[in-house]
């Protein structure tokens, strides 16, 4: 099965947040061992010493046979010394043994031979249900979500327009659907409007891929440049998904670092969509002046003539919602 480059990375922090604190917990009872036991604070460091002279034989070369068996010799005296003490005083042989989740991969995520392992799998699988559950939430609470309470005056009459032609795109959803532009200041349902959308029309048995800017064109650098197989090959699949599928909703254009690889990204995201007949609606809180400035003049040009700008005006939800909070 193919993975999600966006969704591998997320399980791949959540480990690593894992391996950080199993790691701090492991510091945390060092230092309490070594406060009850001075004496194993010492062993430790002798076999490190040891472990330190190992290296430095096995470096040099040559015949060093007799000074590595005797090495190996002082290092288990130790070790079975460093055991004996630790049940001496109540603790387990392993008590200051490394702390990890997953004895299989130390909480690498991999194994030796580069497989990747259950506990990396199983993070990926609650990171991929949180993402459907996500937009399936959305797609439950249906275009009733986006609630035109919160616009007033003529801006709810140009956010009636634009609701209105959001749900028709949904429900004419074919090959002569119109691409279209979700353009307006930040907090104002864009992003709401777009999960609706993707959620209705994937319902509705369309293939369908929901992804901000940023994290589309971190594919295409992840799989042009990454030295990851496995996280080439995810990005490479979102890639395609991105490309291939019947609706792209891509939010938050505007908000990623602009780089002439993004805009190279954008052109091929726009141009490829367009030639293949698939649909795409952008969001984005740039206006056509911002747009012009940021993007290439031939990217601009094709979302200008191939795409139905709808309109979203009013004043930031978010700060409306604080504001009646506090009243």
């Amino acid at each position: 099965m193919a993975l999600d480059g966006k969704l591998l990375a997320l399980a791949r922090e959540r480990l690593a947040a894992r391996r950080s604190e199993n790691q701090r917990e492991a510091e945390r009872r060092r230092r309490e061992i070594y406060a009850r036991v001075p004496a194993l604070r010492e062993l430790d460091g002798a076999y490190h010493a040891l472990l330190r002279d190992y290296i430095a034989l096995v470096g040099t070369g040559g015949a060093q046979e007799a000074r590595l068996r005797e090495t190996d010799r002082r290092a288990e005296e130790l070790m079975a010394r460093k055991k004996a003490l630790l049940r001496a005083n109540g603790y387990p042989a392993d008590a200051l043994d490394g702390v990890c989740t997953c004895p299989r991969c130390q909480d690498i995520g991999y194994l030796p031979d580069g497989r990747m392992c259950t506990c990396l799998r199983e993070l990926y699988e609650a990171e991929r249900a949180g993402a459907q559950t996500r937009l399936d939430q959305a797609g439950e609470q249906g275009f009733d979500a986006f609630d035109l309470g919160w616009y007033e005056g003529e801006d709810r009459a140009v956010m009636e327009l634009t609701l209105s032609n959001a749900r028709q795109f949904v429900r004419r959803f074919a090959a002569d659907s119109p691409n279209l532009l979700f353009q307006g200041g930040t907090g104002l349902g864009k992003t709401l409007l777009g999960r609706c959308v993707a959620s209705a029309v994937a319902k509705a048995g369309f293939s369908v891929a929901y992804e901000t800017a940023q994290s589309a064109f971190s594919a295409f650098e992840e799989q042009r440049f990454s030295r990851d197989p496995d996280a080439a090959a995810a990005a490479g699949e979102r890639v395609r998904r991105i490309l291939d599928c019947a609706l792209l909703v891509l939010d938050d254009l505007g908000t990623e670092m602009s780089t002439a690889f993004t805009q190279s990204a954008l052109y091929n995201i726009v141009d490829s969509r367009l030639n293949a007949n698939r649909k795409t609606v952008i969001s984005t809180n740039l206006s056509d002046a911002e747009l012009a400035a940021r993007y290439l003049p031939q990217t601009v040009s094709r979302i200008a003539g191939e795409y139905d700008t709808l309109v979203f005006r009013g004043r930031d939800i978010r700060a409306l919602r604080r504001e009646r909070r506090y009243r």
